[in-house]
């Protein structure tokens, strides 16, 4: 089983790391300088690098980690990532270091967004998803469309509820003052609010979530919800018929917040 911990790069960013023994896989090395530290520093061989999606925090690391380590690295097709060398598409299957995992097309923050699921590699199912499901929110929508958005995070909603969540990105605090101002009477929320507020205080990570929080607290995976429902109408002053079309009024609301 692996373990998992993040290196922190750039202002907010999680390369995650995954670890057996003395071998490592890394997920979206967006700087090469703290990840080639933290490998070399605990003399860990990295064997695999996946990569979710095409902005530079996620990418930029690549050419430089892959020089030191000659390693193999999985993310979208497209040719439109330099360094990638097996090109992944929806529901497609690979092996690293002897653990399975599934590539989930994801889009919605960009269209090559794909996230990672196994329930091979630890004791409990795992996902890496990019930027398309923060904790307590999803990622701005630059490429895709309210609608695929939605449907990508009612993918997620699928999985096991005890998938533990690897995002991209230190967020939660932000999203969860957010996610408070939609449901204000949401106990769930205020006690994670509390929770993260301390974590914070003390320097810590927020992450890893998981999905049975995430569908109490996020109101991104709570469109179908009668209090996200009424808030997002008042917010757009529109009647709003479809759960993609309450995620596209919260989403520009969060942007505006």
């Amino acid at each position: 089983m692996f373990e998992i911990f993040p290196i922190r790069a750039l202002s907010d960013n999680y390369v995650w790391t995954l670890v057996e023994g003395d071998q490592a896989i890394i997920v979206d090395p967006g700087e090469a300088k703290p990840v080639l530290e933290t490998l070399n520093e605990l003399k860990l061989k990295l064997k695999g690098i996946i990569i979710t999606h095409h902005h530079f925090d996620h990418t930029a690391g690549i050419q430089e980690v892959k020089d030191n380590f000659h390693c193999h690295v999985y993310g979208p097709g497209g040719g439109h990532i330099q360094g990638i060398d097996s090109p992944l598409k929806d529901n497609e299957e690979f092996v690293l270091l002897g653990k399975k995992f599934t590539a989930l097309s994801t889009p919605g923050h960009t269209l090559d967004q794909l996230a990672y699921y196994s329930d091979e590699a630890c004791s409990e199912p795992i996902l890496f998803c990019g930027d398309t499901l923060f904790s307590a929110g999803c990622g701005r929508i630059f490429e895709g469309t309210p609608l695929q958005m939605y449907e990508s995070l009612s993918r997620f909603s699928t999985l096991p509820v005890n998938t533990k969540v690897y995002c991209g990105h230190e967020y939660t605090q932000s999203n969860l003052t957010f996610a408070s101002t939609v449901e204000p009477e949401n106990e769930f929320i205020k006690d994670k609010i509390d929770e993260v507020n301390k974590l914070r205080e003390l320097g810590k990570e927020t992450l890893p979530s998981d999905l049975a929080s995430e569908l109490k607290m996020n109101p991104f995976m709570r469109c179908k919800e009668k209090t996200v429902i009424d808030a997002a109408t008042n917010y757009s002053g529109n009647e709003l018929k479809e759960p993609h079309e309450v995620l596209g009024a919260i989403r520009d609301w969060k942007d505006n917040f």
